[in-house]
């Protein structure tokens, strides 16, 4: 192989192993996933809910622009032109819940995780900035003491 190629797949290997790409394809697949709960909680649970006031499936709800609307047994329009709000609704429904329970199960806690590791660093360099502070006042000290033990000249004789 040439150098041109070896060099080019070097970088594509060093591309594939830096750890955002390979969090990135955990967040996909984890994304993957987190959906089909979140449909499972909108059809399960809010579809239900939403059934009680109507019918249970959000798909069937909709309105007609040109009447009349008319479908068929396998629900394809045959005249008419619906419009299929219940379907938006539900995918809003769907984001919606998606968002918070992505906010409040991992954006708010790393968020939180990230102020508080901050708030340490920040103690810590100011320990180390008081403890510096410290150590010079000693150094100063000593000096001090040396200059007045060889007479109080603090020049060194020659």
């Amino acid at each position: 192989m040439s150098k041109e190629k070896e060099s080019v797949l070097a970088g594509f290997k060093a591309f594939l192993m830096r750890g955002n790409v390979i969090d990135l394809a955990v967040a996909v697949v984890i994304g993957a996933a987190f959906t089909n709960v979140v449909n499972s909680v909108v059809k399960g649970i809010i579809n239900p809910v939403v059934g009680a006031f109507g019918t249970k499936d959000l798909d069937k709800y909709s309105s007609c622009i040109q009447s009349p609307c008319e479908t068929n047994a396998a629900g394809e329009v045959v005249t008419g032109i619906p419009i299929m709000w219940g379907t938006v609704l539900s995918a809003v429904l769907t984001f919606v819940i998606t968002a918070a329970v992505v906010y409040f199960l991992m954006v708010l806690p790393m968020a939180r995780y990230l102020a508080r590791r901050a708030r340490q660093q920040a103690a810590k360099e100011e320990v180390k900035e008081v403890m510096e502070v410290s150590e010079l006042e000693v150094l100063k000290e000593i000096r001090d003491a040396l200059v007045a033990q060889r007479g109080g000249s603090g020049q060194s004789s020659s």
